[in-house]
């Protein structure tokens, strides 16, 4: 299957919506459902029929899509901490992909993930720690380690470090998608302008979208 440009950037806009999740929950200590859960939802889809069913219903990363924006053009501003995340989290995946053996149990954790699903919602506390668990069994472990900044009084909380943790492996996931569908790091540097005309497209067609479902 050929990818285009703004299949690049919904899983480039996956990427930015995790980190801006996590970053949410380890600051406040809540997590914005509406952009937690396309994240947690594509770690589930394995054989997706096109980039945007991996987040479930078109338009469900234009909150990630915003925060490119965002970065590209400094308005409001922009974020280096949320850069930093990502450009760690895709250093990470391609750690990751030389690991046979991670891949492995990572797929395995997700097998029964979705086995859960017949019980737990998708952000049942159960299911987030299952996902979490996975996170701390295999990528945890790799370089380079993210270490989450934040309030400490919501970083000691046990299920805002599973929220964490599931949210960071979701932004593995996109990673990945992100690398699968042909996407560089050097495409970040050297295609401000593509990027950024593709993110705001994507957002414009979710605000379609909305508009349309409306009451």
């Amino acid at each position: 299957m050929t990818h285009d440009n703004l299949d690049r950037v919904i899983a480039l806009a996956g990427i930015y919506q995790a980190v801006n999740s996590v970053m949410r929950v380890a600051r406040h200590g809540t997590a914005d459902t509406d952009a937690m859960e396309p994240c947690i939802y594509s770690l589930l889809q394995v054989n997706a029929e096109d980039v945007n069913a991996v987040y479930g219903e078109p338009g469900a990363v234009a909150n990630g899509a915003r925060q490119i924006i965002a970065q590209l053009t400094g308005k409001p501003e922009r974020n280096l901490e949320l850069t930093r995340y990502v450009v760690l989290l895709m250093k990470l995946e391609r750690t990751l992909a030389g690991q046979r053996d991670l891949l492995g149990r990572i797929g395995e954790g997700i097998e029964a993930a979705q086995a859960k699903l017949q019980h737990f919602a998708l952000l049942h506390p159960n299911m987030l720690a299952h996902l979490a668990a996975i996170y701390s069994d295999t990528i945890s472990h790799l370089e380079p380690r993210i270490i989450v900044r934040g309030d400490p009084q919501h970083l000691q909380n046990p299920d805002n470090q599973n929220r964490v943790r599931a949210l960071l492996l979701a932004g593995i996931r996109s990673a990945m998608l992100w690398r699968q569908v042909g996407g560089t790091r050097w495409q970040i540097l050297l295609q401000n302008r593509q990027i950024l005309a593709n993110a705001r497209r994507y957002v414009d067609l979710a605000a379609r979208r909305a508009a349309k479902s409306g009451p």
